[in-house]
C-alpha cells in the first residue's frame, strides 16, 4: 500500500469511528471541502503534513495518535 492510500484509509477509518462524514470533518477542520474531497479521491498525490495535522485537528486527535496505527507499519517503498 502506498502512504497516500493509507491516509485516506485512516482519515475513512477515524470518520467511522466518530460517525462524522468528510463535509463534517472539512467544516470541524476549517478546511475548504474541495481540499478534503482531493485528498480522499486520491487527486492530491502528495498530502503535506500541515494538512494531516488540520485534519487531525478537526477530529480532536494528534499526528502521534494518527500515524500510530496498523495501517502505516508495512508501507511500500516510494521511492523509484
Amino acid at each position: 500500500m502506498k502512504t497516500q492510500e493509507a491516509v485516506v484509509m485512516r482519515i475513512k477509518g477515524l470518520c467511522d469511528e466518530k460517525n462524522m462524514r468528510i463535509s463534517q470533518l472539512a467544516y470541524a477542520a476549517g478546511m475548504p471541502p474541495s481540499t478534503l474531497k482531493n485528498v480522499m479521491q486520491g487527486n492530491s498525490r502528495n498530502t503535506g503534513i500541515v494538512t494531516i495535522k488540520t485534519i487531525c485537528d478537526g477530529l480532536n486527535i494528534s499526528l502521534e495518535e494518527f500515524f500510530c496505527c496498523e495501517v502505516f507499519r508495512d508501507l511500500e517503498q516510494e521511492i523509484d
